[in-house]
């Protein structure tokens, strides 16, 4: 399957050098050839411009979070149609930032998941351990039961991308080894093959941590690695250009 590179630029950028950011990444894509599917998630502010930035190229535009309804009064927070309208393709649901800041439960996650997928969306769903859950021998316990209750019936491969984030590798620099990510990415697609059996295997997994140029080959080689989403990378454009390269 054709890898998928989402860049997360999380609460960072304003107009012009967000603007910059996608031009420089454009002008990389229109240079040379990339073996991977490109997606940019900016923050809301920015996504009307940089979709009139995107609008003909390979590079596709998401949003870093969605809300379960598609209005109504709920100040502050962006649905899915809205999404949609602007020229999104994709959103981020269930990032450790958004269940850890504003407690959002696996309940919540798939209701996001959900309304994504009703409005044309593919739902990027993020799961992953804290340090403390690792060192306690509990990364399978736990992303097994996020799966369970972030993923909701209206999965397929085509409409969902489920993202591993150990949140412990979050913006540290630290990775788990190479077997590590191994052992939970091939879990997360026993579990995927197991309760979506007519396309469970063609969803993407990514794994998302502290991905830099400087590990994502060795990253990207992995069996059922089938792409990365990036944070802090992806906010220099030749350094996220580097890891779209480093797609097998």
């Amino acid at each position: 399957m054709t890898p998928l590179i989402a860049a997360n630029w999380k609460m960072n950028g304003l107009g012009r050098d967000g603007k910059d950011r996608v031009r420089k990444l454009l002008s990389h894509v229109a240079a040379n050839k990339h073996k991977c599917d490109i997606v940019v998630c900016p923050p809301a502010t920015l996504l009307a411009s940089i979709a009139g930035l995107l609008t003909g190229s390979p590079v596709a535009l998401g949003g870093q979070d969605c809300h379960a309804a598609g209005s109504g009064a709920h100040t502050g927070d962006v649905s899915a149609p809205m999404l949609a309208d602007v020229g999104c393709r994709h959103v981020i649901v269930g990032h450790s930032e958004r269940r850890a800041d504003h407690r959002e439960t696996d309940a919540v996650v798939g209701s996001k998941a959900a309304a994504a997928h009703a409005s044309g969306l593919t739902a990027i769903v993020c799961v992953g351990e804290s340090e403390n859950q690792r060192d306690g021998g509990e990364t399978l316990a736990v992303v097994g039961a996020q799966l369970v209750g972030s993923l909701p019936h209206s999965v397929n491969a085509e409409n969902t991308v489920v993202a591993y984030e150990p949140i412990w590798a979050i913006g540290t620099g630290r990775t788990p080894t190479l077997d590590e990510v191994s052992q939970v990415h091939e879990f997360i697609g026993e579990k995927l093959r197991d309760a979506f059996p007519d396309d469970g295997d063609r969803v993407r997994i990514l794994y998302g941590g502290s991905v830099k140029p400087s590990n994502a080959a060795d990253l990207l080689a992995i069996q059922r690695v089938n792409g990365a989403l990036v944070g802090g990378a992806s906010l220099n454009a030749d350094d996220f250009w580097a890891i779209c390269q480093s797609c097998p």
